[in-house]
């Protein structure tokens, strides 16, 4: 349940990004998009997008570049797709749909760094919180805190 939670908040999240970015796209080149019928296809293109990267994520990668590669080139491929299917190309050049899907895929990688790093430092908060509370008689903590301070020593 925790994962397709994530997913939705996921495709919300790139959804509203590609909206946005769009808009202002709209404006600094001047071109009439309408935006209603785009909302639905934009929608349904990060479906597309959110589950074949989670498929994708399913796949270890060793190589972090090559895994940024893949994962532009597939959002790529889709929105080529997708643009081809509902007309897009009447309104917004290819390159144009190109150079917002990067941008959505580095705004997306550093939010998600950004919440892991959250989260981190919160797991890491609570451990220290943990650390520093007092153990009950018997527990195997002080022990093993002792034999750290003399593998310290």
């Amino acid at each position: 349940m925790k994962e397709v939670k994530k997913i939705i908040n996921d495709i919300m999240f790139v959804t509203g990004a590609a909206l946005v970015i769009l808009a202002v796209f709209s404006l600094l080149f001047n071109v009439e998009i309408p935006f209603v019928p785009y909302v639905f296809e934009i929608f349904a293109a990060n479906i597309v997008i959110i589950f074949g990267l989670y498929l994708r994520g399913k796949i270890e990668i060793h190589n972090l570049i090559f895994e940024h590669f893949i994962d532009i080139s597939y959002i790529i491929a889709v929105l080529i797709v997708f643009g081809l299917i509902f007309d897009w190309y009447s309104a917004i050049p290819v390159w144009l749909l190109v150079v917002m899907a990067v941008l959505i895929y580095i705004f997306a990688m550093i939010s998600t760094v950004t919440k892991i790093k959250k989260d981190a430092e919160e797991l890491n908060k609570l451990l220290r919180t943990r650390a520093d509370a007092p153990c009950a008689e018997g527990s195997p903590l002080p022990k093993h805190r002792e034999k750290q301070a003399d593998d310290a020593s």
